[in-house]
């Protein structure tokens, strides 16, 4: 009984693995897009999400079979219920990347960053807080989990030197005030995704400890 508990636990633990490299993979064409104006490669962004909607459904059944038919108490029962509430932000962070694709396939006019700024720098960072938040819930690494959470404030500090530097273009009338919104809104999703990632974390440790963040 507990063997084939086991491998279910495995298994989700290989969906939610494999969720993750989607969201990854979706995110790095939305920046891939912004920096060389690869379209296709938008496309792409918004296209992986069918796949991380099936995945996060595929996922929540199998969270439910384990509850329902392994009754599982103590950890057991937290892993499952915090990948049931992981599986929420993960879905989220797939809509977000798919927005940011389809900002740049609408937008009647070049969006465009270069590979050193603030919002490259805070993509590349939003995607390596994803893929340690689920490597820490993989190995059960709550230190991992701890940095994720505070790698956050560093996201945060990216998104508020964006704001102040695209406000500060718009003024001097630099570039279109219509691209320098939709960079703001790009900005402002990949802000969002730190803090999902932030929650994924926090789940995390719940499913460790047994206590959560209020």
């Amino acid at each position: 009984m507990r063997s084939n508990f086991d491998k279910q636990l495995e298994t989700l633990q290989n969906r939610l693995a494999q969720m993750a490299t989607y969201i990854e993979a979706a995110l790095d064409c939305a920046v891939t897009a912004l920096i060389t104006q690869d379209l296709s490669k938008a496309e792409k962004a918004v296209e992986y999400e069918t796949d991380i909607d099936r995945m996060e459904r595929e996922t929540e059944d199998l969270c439910l079979r384990i509850l329902l038919l392994q009754r599982p108490v103590a950890k057991d029962l937290r892993t499952v219920s915090a990948a049931l509430k992981m599986i929420t932000d993960m879905e989220r962070i797939g809509d977000q990347a798919r927005d940011i694709g389809e900002i740049l396939l609408q937008a009647p006019y070049a969006i465009r960053i270069t590979a050193d700024s603030d919002i490259s720098r805070m993509a590349t960072a939003t995607i390596k807080m994803v893929h340690d938040v689920v490597e820490a819930f993989i190995r059960n690494d709550m230190a991992m989990a701890e940095k994720v959470i505070s790698y956050d404030d560093v996201i945060d500090e990216f998104y508020a030197r964006t704001k102040e530097d695209l406000i500060a273009e718009i003024r001097a009338g630099a570039m279109d005030v219509n691209a320098q919104v939709d960079l703001l809104s790009i900005a402002k999703y990949f802000e969002r995704i730190g803090d999902h990632a932030t929650n994924i974390a926090e789940w995390v440790i719940f499913s460790i400890t047994g206590r959560h963040k209020i």
